[in-house]
């Protein structure tokens, strides 16, 4: 059986198929590195003094939420793997306020990378599986990539997105908007080796992955479509649905991603004021670009997730994606409110 590292896959893409050039390329495999230095420091969990790396960081990120030490760590694995590649104009962390400037030292090269270096951290203490999301963007010409002005383009604009799921085995997926590959990290050799290839969600689906205990507080639109699910059989969708929630977003999204779905952080009263839960550009754009390279949908409710203009480099939208029949249903009961 022919094995196909993440290298190989990428050079095919670049010199048989023309899809990214050889920067890309190299920054790819630079996230791939950094993924796998997170999924070491992951295997270690409580191992080493203090606990190791389970627990608080003792500070807060921008967004004013507890940071995990795993928070911290993760942040620090990726600046420092990719600030001098000469890959990347600039960087921007869902753990930091502003943009990450690429030291004079280094050269400068043509990409924006953003990121959430662990999603799902709140797991990690229990040992359920979290993981890593990116975006990559081209910086536009003339641009100043220290300001979060350069990083705010829509998600159409996005050049490759993908997640890390650090689980029973090590994940990683990716899109550079040549479908959806899916690579599986050897340990042994310590390559990512491709696994599957132009992976496709299922339209249909009889799971959804929602946070029920937020149900009070959401708008008409997700009430009716949640009552009907959870009506089963018997009511108008003639069928029975199963919800599952990890609250990991990577590991809700692959579930969706390997067997189909629907995933829901909706707008509700109680995070209107700050205009979702989910922040657009380190994991609604990301996401969504890998799960429509899939042959599904996203939306915020209202609006394509890919078509909005970002406003803020920390903005948070509503998040509705997966198996596009479903989130098609969710958009119709919306545009009747």
């Amino acid at each position: 059986m022919r094995r196909i590292t993440l290298s190989r896959y990428l050079i095919e893409e670049q010199r048989e198929k023309g899809k990214i050039n050889a920067d890309l390329r190299l920054l790819i495999e630079v996230v791939a590195r950094a993924c796998k230095s997170i999924a070491i420091a992951i295997g270690k969990g409580g191992l080493g003094e203090g606990g190791g790396i389970l627990g608080e960081a003792g500070s807060d990120n921008v967004q004013g939420e507890a940071q995990k030490k795993l928070d911290v760590l993760s942040n620090e694995i990726f600046l420092e793997a990719n600030e001098w590649g000469g890959h990347l104009a600039g960087m921007a962390s869902e753990e930091m306020e502003l943009p990450h400037a690429i030291p004079n030292r280094y050269p400068q090269g043509e990409y924006l990378l953003l990121f959430d270096p662990l999603d799902g951290s709140s797991n990690i203490d229990i040992n359920v599986s979290v993981g890593t999301i990116f975006s990559v963007l081209r910086c536009p010409e003339g641009a100043d990539p220290t300001l979060q002005d350069a990083f705010l383009q829509p998600g159409t604009a996005q050049v490759a997105a993908g997640y890390a799921v650090y689980g029973p085995t090590t994940l990683l997926v990716l899109t550079v908007g040549d479908g959806v590959a899916c690579f599986t990290l050897d340990r042994e050799i310590g390559s990512f080796v491709l696994t599957e290839e132009k992976l496709r969600i299922p339209e249909e689906t009889k799971e959804f992955a929602i946070n029920m205990s937020n149900r009070r507080f959401w708008e008409a639109p997700v009430q009716r479509y949640v009552d009907e699910l959870l009506a089963g059989k018997e009511g108008p969708r003639g069928k029975d649905f199963n919800m599952r929630w990890v609250a990991s977003m990577v590991a809700d999204v692959h579930r969706i991603m390997t067997r189909g779905g629907i995933f829901m952080y909706p707008l509700d009263s109680k995070i209107a004021a700050q205009g979702g839960k989910l922040r657009l550009m380190y994991e609604a754009n990301p996401m969504a670009f890998i799960v429509e390279q899939a042959g599904g949908a996203a939306t915020t409710g209202r609006q394509r997730i890919m078509d909005l203009q970002p406003n803020a480099l920390h903005q948070r939208v509503p998040v509705i994606l997966g198996s596009r029949n479903e989130v098609a249903v969710v958009a119709g009961y919306h545009a009747q409110d």
